[in-house]
């Protein structure tokens, strides 16, 4: 078991350091958040000075996992994720330019289609598809996952999504923050019990149809007619493998038509509840207006400029997988993201670090899909929650390792 050297980090970036004898305290790493998506390898831990009892905000990695079907919008909510972590978030550098990992200054994001079992000529030959088990290699997934919340760098594998094949695989170190991304990141029992935190994203069928025909025809140059196959031919191993992962989940993003259209078959303005799970350690759901009420709230007006159809928020208490979570929805879209301060003030427990962090995070990715609806504003809240637990998490490891240290 690999020991250091510790000392408490009360926030992301900073460090401190106490006087005195050197002491240590096995089992705890250079502090770290992960996001889960793939890697494995032999451990690389650096020294400190033996004067000094020191622990940075880097404690021990912390994994984040996010589940959802293929083109249901997980790129977009890494990318809003890993921008209120700072730095940009790229392939790595002198790697596999098909790469699917993307690495910034405190996070890597690792999709789990990397730990596909079979390439895309082996799934058709045993007519399995990329959602069943069978497809994928969950021993090594959980392995790499492990050593890397370790501190262990990892050779992670890499699906090709151009090619269909599985590539060589890329060095991986163990960053800040790992974020798991993919189709199965709480399906298997001892993936899920490493996750810190967890979210789904729930995106209806009709809904889903849209964006994976955006996707898939203008990203990836498949057919209409190839696009309604592989829907149809995943829709049983969705039902039976991926759906009931939500059931696990600390928050959903749940996305459906809207209600303000009657009879809305465009599916352009969307309906976007934010499910939170009550009594999640290092997690206070957010609530509008009042903690535990039930809410309805049409904001526009003088404060918020709103098009037809118009745009409705609720929030109240609700039971979701026999669990007691808190719900906050919103229907319809904005006109002008400069205005969301509005709402942003009657929001609470967002876990911002000054007023109007959320609408700043909005308008800087106002070019990405779902900027002018719930689905944006839901993934930007949830990222600054997941980087208050994040660093809650690593005060509270530090402080556990100083209390340690003194024995």
């Amino acid at each position: 078991m690999a020991t250091c050297t510790v000392y408490p980090a009360p926030s992301l970036h900073s460090s401190c350091s106490f006087p005195g004898p050197a002491k240590t305290c096995l089992g705890f790493q250079q502090g770290q958040v992960i996001f889960l998506t793939s890697g494995r390898r032999s451990g690389r831990r650096g020294g400190r000075s033996s004067s000094e009892i020191s622990c940075s905000a880097e404690a021990k990695t912390v994994v984040i996992g996010l589940a959802a079907d293929s083109g249901c919008g997980k790129s977009t909510f890494m990318r809003r994720l890993t921008s209120v972590f700072g730095g940009a978030a790229e392939p790595p550098k002198g790697g596999n330019p098909d790469s699917n990992t993307l690495i910034s200054d405190t996070t890597t994001v690792i999709c789990l289609d990397d730990y596909h079992s079979l390439d895309r000529t082996g799934r058709k030959e045993k007519g399995v598809t990329a959602l069943d088990p069978q497809a994928n290699d969950f021993d090594l997934m959980y392995e790499q996952v492990k050593a890397l919340k370790e501190g262990v760098t990892v050779d992670k594998p890499i699906y090709n999504h151009v090619t269909g094949l599985l590539d060589p695989p890329e060095l991986i170190d163990p960053p800040k923050i790992l974020v798991i991304e993919g189709l199965h990141p709480m399906f298997d029992a001892r993936v899920r019990d490493l996750l810190d935190f967890s979210i789904y994203l729930d995106i209806s069928n009709e809904v889903k149809f849209a964006w994976k025909i955006q996707r898939d025809m203008a990203e990836r140059g498949h057919s209409l007619e190839s696009i309604k196959a592989s829907i149809e031919a995943r829709k049983p191993d969705f039902d039976a493998y991926i759906d009931p992962q939500k059931q696990y989940a600390d928050a959903v993003i749940e996305v459906l038509p809207t209600r303000l259209i009657p009879d809305d078959n465009e599916g352009k303005v969307l309906r976007v509840r934010l499910i939170m799970k009550e009594g999640v350690k290092h997690f206070s759901p957010v609530y509008l207006f009042d903690d535990g009420s039930t809410i309805s709230w049409i904001p526009c007006g003088r404060k918020l400029t709103c098009s037809y159809p118009g745009i409705q928020f609720s929030y109240g208490p609700d039971t979701y997988y026999s669990n007691e979570v808190s719900v906050l929805e919103m229907d319809g879209q904005f006109d002008r993201l400069d205005e969301l301060i509005y709402v942003e003030s009657h929001l609470s427990n967002l876990s911002t670090k000054f007023y109007g962090e959320v609408t700043q995070q909005m308008l800087k990715h106002a070019d990405f899909p779902g900027s002018n609806n719930g689905t944006g504003l839901f993934q930007t809240i949830i990222g600054l929650k997941i980087r208050d637990l994040y660093e809650q998490i690593v005060a509270e490891r530090a402080a556990a390792a100083v209390e340690a240290a003194k024995v």
